[in-house]
């Protein structure tokens, strides 16, 4: 099922958490004790199970977004009483604290199931570097499940949990979405908090998500939003993301001028397949250059972000050198080797690196890439296991360093029936607008979710709006940008949408006695032109603050836009053009300055 089938029928009575979930751990625990389950690290015991659905007594589906969902997290995500390993045995430790996040998760309702295997502490895109097993494909044994999140893919695939935490520092909560079928949701770093857990490279890790739809992950999402008051816990800080819902219509879909598969024959037709599918979506399809990307992308393992990895641990490697996976250790211990110079030369060449990808983004809304270049089976990692690792971070090395949004989403199926999945990248804050895309996209591709081999009706792919909504505001004077009021949008996590006009039936004038000057729109019955607006939106919370620092004769009110649509903005008061100039004739507030100022 998905969260959004399950809440359906907690909502009906067809079923009831406290008799579900107690089936659904005694189930899982039967399975684990007649054919051990590598995805699984420990499963919850009954006490925690009870003190779990005790939280829910009293309370339905309609009071809480998460009620008697279960899920899991992976292995180096802090749960308090339940032992993290971060997958090396003698590094183990039993949690204190809930990390923020499980506990935002726990009081939406959901309700902990287990621990997942992972890459040991975090560092591997494979799911083979555990010494508590390997975690196969669930579509084929042979192949990979991705890491390091394997375990996280891996039980929501087979519908063991309706969603998973995983982590992504370099792909980690991708990779295996894209070969478990599944949809990956790394977020904006700094949209929710990681204090809680055992980091990988602190400075630019995410807690992920797996889940079988869009829809479902825009839920979990929703949920774990970190609030000003988490951020005064955290380690290391990120600054908060200023959040789009939406991209503005029509959305421009970058793709890239050329996609290396390395010697994958399969990929290259099944992504081309993708493509022709986002063209028949009916958006402006953009061909760019991701070279600055990749090549951003080799700065995470082939530069000294590698040195923050061996920061981390450094203690416990040098007094435990043989309790660590092979692997692992000669990629963490090759950190110790790098100087601060080469750490600031590596920044340098990164901030250069970013100015190259804002050309990128000039052109286009969301890039859509291959998650992965191809699928090594297990054999291949153990003969080249530092190599076909490496190999899979093509296209998603680069998303945090830059700090940027993602979401993996299946596309197809290879002849033999493996996963391919397509990977969305938005700028910074875009993690709503990229989930709305990928919904859009499972409703057209109507795949198979996981491994399940079930198709969901349309209702359970569409994403219900967010509590968090914005509100359209058109500006026409000072607030433009380049202005002296524009920090006022700025500090109010305002996204600009488009330049636009009004339709044909308004006048402006020139304020008197205003600072900084301003200008004042006023619609006619009859006559008037078209003036030059900015559209932005707005968070609905931030509108309150907004209206109070706007002086008479000004208020907003609703404007009609040269598309027939109405939007809220800046209006003037009858009163407040009198002893105004007429400046109509400019076209707009900006031209009227450059002529006259």
């Amino acid at each position: 099922m998905t969260i959004l089938q399950l809440l359906e029928q907690y909502r009906s009575g067809s079923l009831v958490p406290q008799k579900y979930l107690v089936e659904l751990l005694s189930r899982l625990r039967r399975d684990q004790e007649s054919a051990p389950d590598p995805a699984w690290i420990c499963l919850a015991s009954n006490q925690q199970l009870i003190e779990q659905l005790i939280r829910l007594e009293g309370k339905r589906a309609d009071d809480l977004p998460l009620y008697g969902i279960p899920f899991a997290i992976k292995d180096n995500i802090d749960a308090a009483g339940w032992i993290t390993t971060v997958g090396c045995p003698d590094f183990a430790y039993e949690a204190k604290t809930m990390a923020t996040s499980v506990q935002k998760l726990l009081d939406a309702g959901a309700v902990l199931i287990g621990k997942t295997n992972l890459d040991q502490f975090a560092t591997g895109l494979v799911g083979t570097r555990s010494p508590y097993g390997v975690v196969p494909n669930p579509f084929d044994p042979k192949f990979v499940s991705g890491g390091s999140s394997s375990g996280s893919g891996s039980v929501v695939s087979r519908g063991l949990v309706l969603f998973s935490l995983g982590t992504d520092t370099a792909g980690s909560g991708r990779i295996p979405a894209a070969f478990t079928n599944t949809v990956g949701t790394k977020p904006t770093p700094g949209y929710m908090s990681t204090e809680g857990v055992y980091p990988a490279c602190k400075t630019i890790d995410c807690i992920s998500i797996f889940t079988l739809t869009a829809s479902d992950a825009a839920i979990v999402l929703d949920v774990m939003r970190a609030t000003n008051h988490d951020r005064t816990h955290e380690a290391q800080y990120h600054p908060e993301p200023k959040l789009t819902y939406q991209f503005p219509k029509p959305i421009r879909v970058g793709i890239p001028k050329a996609a290396d598969f390395l010697d994958n024959t399969e990929y290259p037709k099944l992504f081309a397949n993708a493509l022709n599918k986002l063209k028949g979506m009916g958006y402006p399809i953009v061909e760019v250059d991701i070279t600055p990307f990749v090549k951003a992308g080799k700065l995470l393992y082939e530069g000294p972000w590698v040195a923050e990895r061996y920061a981390v641990i450094e203690d416990f490697l040098k007094k435990n050198p043989n309790s660590m996976d092979p692997s692992v250790k000669q990629i963490i211990e090759s950190g110790e080797n790098y100087t601060a110079a080469q750490g600031f030369r590596a920044t340098y060449q990164l901030k250069e690196l970013e100015t190259l990808c804002q050309q990128v983004w000039a052109q286009c809304d969301l890039i859509v890439v291959p998650s992965a270049p191809r699928h090594p089976t297990i054999q291949e990692l153990s003969e080249e296991p530092i190599l076909r690792n490496s190999e899979l971070g093509m296209y998603t090395n680069y998303v945090n360093l830059m700090r940027l949004a993602a979401i993996a989403v299946p596309a197809d199926f290879t002849a033999s029936g493996m996963p391919f999945g397509i990977t969305l990248i938005g700028q910074s804050g875009s993690d709503f607008a990229l989930l709305d895309f990928a919904a859009q996209w499972q409703q057209l591709m109507q795949l198979p979710l996981g491994k399940l081999k079930i198709k969901p009706a349309e209702q359970y792919l569409r994403i219900s709006k967010p509590k968090s909504s914005s509100t359209h505001l058109a500006v026409v004077g000072a607030h433009l940008k380049g202005m002296p009021l524009h920090s006022q949008l700025v500090e109010r996590n305002a996204r600009f949408i488009k330049s636009c006009k009004t339709a044909k039936h308004y006048q402006l004038f020139a304020l008197a006695n205003t600072t900084p000057p301003k200008p004042g729109l006023v619609r006619l019955k009859e006559g008037g032109d078209q003036i030059e607006l900015e559209l932005y939106d707005v968070p609905q919370e931030m509108i309150g603050s907004f209206l109070n620092l706007i002086p008479v004769p000004l208020g907003l009110g609703t404007i009609e836009l040269d598309d027939g649509s109405w939007v809220k903005g800046f209006i003037c008061e009858p009163v407040g053009i009198v002893g105004a100039t007429n400046i109509t004739h400019y076209g707009g507030w900006k031209n009227y300055l450059k002529e006259t100022v």
